[in-house]
């Protein structure tokens, strides 16, 4: 557990981080059934970006609720992807087989992509417009939050 808040430490201090406005970085992970999860391949869709760890107590309760996002506005376009930061992938294995996600999950276990997103804390959500751009960053979850992120996601699967 010392490794890893010395880890989320370094990651916190070190990191500038994605721009809203700017191009969302793209990435190449491993995703849960050997498949590989890219941004790139989301075109023309709003992209909700969640960082996500095992060990985060929040992300239990996030999970359900990105869950019934993508139900409620996949068909107008959003497409919710989970990165985990664990180093392990039994340990996400696990918490999955308890909170099965209904979207791709991908995993990197060195936090390479949470590097360059900027990650601050867990979880971490980036919403991204159809043409790429960060338009919104989140950090944690809360029952307070969800009315704030669900008006943001709604906002932009709205617009064409």
């Amino acid at each position: 557990m010392v490794r890893v808040i010395l880890a989320w430490l370094a990651l916190c201090c070190s990191a500038a981080g994605a721009e809203l406005g700017a191009p969302a970085p793209d990435f190449a992970l491993s995703g849960g059934q050997g498949e590989t999860v890219r941004l790139s391949n989301q075109r023309e869709k709003v992209v909700y970006l969640d960082f996500w760890a095992s060990w985060c107590l929040p992300c239990v309760k996030s999970f359900p609720w990105m869950n019934d996002m993508q139900r409620r506005y996949g068909a107008k376009g959003l497409r919710v992807i989970a990165v985990n930061l664990d180093e392990k992938r039994a340990d996400a294995d696990s918490f999955l087989a308890r909170i099965p996600a209904r979207f791709p999950v991908a995993f990197d276990p060195r936090a390479e992509l949470a590097k360059t997103y900027g990650v601050k804390g867990m979880p971490s959500s980036f919403l991204i417009d159809r043409g790429g751009r960060l338009r919104f960053e989140h950090v944690g979850f809360r029952e307070s939050s969800r009315e704030e992120l669900e008006s943001e996601i709604r906002r932009l699967v709205d617009q064409p």
